[in-house]
């Protein structure tokens, strides 16, 4: 018999009290945070410490944590040939009221500032050397061998997730099946990433995907600079022009266009005529 995990109360850490977390935190860590620094997100928050490190702290439903297990930092700082911040430790506990998680880990700091928000309105300064950087250790991670699966949006990604994602938005007159699936960070986008020093961070949700997931989630979230978006597709155009990247920009595409969508994002006239492009292209075979 299979036991259900109640689900947890939708939670904004940008708004809710965090005070309480904080302290455990620093308890456990025996660190002392810079309250100055604290950096708050919907599902995490981050502060500078006073031994020159960074904590991030993030809650997670009981129901958003399968077989895996919740330890994607961790697992990455095993990888090789990726610029990211090295990992220190971490400290995990259940809540006691809610069913919930609460993780927070302990890394050197970043090499410099996160380049914006998840979504950019206007372009960054970026220099080639910053793509080539970016590049070296999204091809190097893609090469990685594991057994964690991805869980973008805390969502464990799937065939059937894939395909009912697509099938929401698009026509059914091509497969959607994905046939290479390699390890992505699955959570690429602008706040994620440092300049003018390249730096990868927030690793929680990295596992095997299909190929081309990290660079069109990095292009769905360049749309509203169209000269932005057009630089990600040429850097990543080996994976864009694979079957396996065109599905995974109509997955990109699905969400920016879904039910969800607002009437104002400056993301949707791009990602309509994008999918109208890649839909025609999957049906030429």
């Amino acid at each position: 018999m299979t036991l259900s995990v109640p689900s947890a109360r939708a939670v904004d850490l940008r708004v809710e009290p965090v005070d309480d977390v904080l302290d455990r935190v620093e308890r456990s860590l025996q660190v002392l945070l810079d309250l100055d620094t604290v950096v708050r997100k919907r599902r995490s928050v981050g502060a500078r410490t006073d031994r020159d490190t960074w904590v991030r702290i993030e809650r997670r439903g009981l129901d958003k944590i399968g077989v895996q297990g919740w330890n994607g930092a961790e697992c990455a700082a095993h990888l090789e040939g990726i610029a990211q911040p090295v990992w220190q430790g971490c400290v995990v506990w259940r809540d006691a009221v809610e069913p919930v998680m609460w993780r927070a880990d302990e890394t050197e700091l970043l090499p410099g500032a996160p380049i914006g928000t998840a979504v950019l309105s206007e372009t960054p300064k970026l220099t080639d050397e910053w793509w080539e950087a970016a590049n070296a250790s999204l091809d190097a991670l893609a090469a990685q061998v594991t057994r964690r699966v991805a869980t973008p949006d805390t969502v464990t990604i799937t065939q059937a997730v894939v395909t009912e994602s697509i099938r929401s938005a698009f026509s059914d007159d091509f497969d959607t099946t994905a046939e290479c699936w390699v390890p992505a960070h699955a959570d690429l986008n602008w706040a994620n990433m440092t300049a003018p020093t390249f730096s990868l961070f927030d690793w929680e949700d990295w596992g095997n995907a299909p190929r081309g997931l990290d660079s069109a989630s990095l292009w769905g979230s360049s749309l509203a600079v169209p000269a932005l978006a057009d630089r990600v597709r040429q850097e990543r155009r080996r994976d864009f022009g694979s079957r396996d990247g065109k599905l995974m920009t109509l997955f990109v595409c699905s969400k920016i266009l879904g039910p969800d969508a607002h009437p104002e994002d400056p993301r949707l006239d791009p990602a309509r005529r994008m999918a109208e492009r890649v839909v025609a292209e999957l049906q030429a075979g």
